[in-house]
């Protein structure tokens, strides 16, 4: 794999799970877009992690929320043509939240957010057709409470425009 330019995106990302539904976002860029991503998202300037997952998870849900577990840290890495990079190097870190107040809205739409609305989905309406990693990974770790210690590479990834 040499000539493979990587964008390091490093973020916080909240599992919030009720009634056996995650809820998640419609992501409106990034590598992602198109399909259902996690709440959460990268660290504002000398922000703390759980003060981006408070923030994050607020801005694109409404739900104001309690982080309950930190669940741990996986890395994906996937094929995105975007400015000079070929690929991406997500580099999540996992909680498990529970609400606490607000409630879903649709979110302000500023600069940088990249959240069309939040929703609930089950396992079997998530695949890679219309997910992130990130959920499908949420999914697995909800069955088994395991991340795992290696990265998922994914080298055949479409972005949907």
């Amino acid at each position: 794999m040499h000539n493979r330019r990587y964008h390091r995106a490093f973020g916080v990302y909240g599992i919030y799970e009720k009634e056996g539904k995650l809820l998640v976002i419609n992501k409106n860029s990034g590598p992602y877009i198109n399909r259902y991503d996690l709440p959460g998202g990268s660290l504002e300037e000398g922000e703390t992690l759980s003060d981006a997952m408070n923030r994050e998870f607020l801005e694109e849900t409404g739900i104001k929320i309690e982080i309950e577990k930190n669940i741990g840290v996986i890395d994906f890495k996937l094929p995105w043509l975007w400015k000079d990079y070929t690929d991406v190097h997500h580099i999540a870190v996992y909680y498990y939240v529970r609400k606490i107040g607000g409630k879903l809205s649709v979110p302000k739409q500023f600069e940088g957010q990249d959240s069309l609305g939040a929703l609930w989905i089950s396992e079997k309406d998530a695949n890679l057709d219309n997910a992130s990693p990130l959920v499908l990974k949420a999914f697995e770790w909800l069955r088994t409470n395991e991340l795992g210690v290696d990265a998922e590479i994914y080298n055949e990834w479409e972005v949907f425009k």
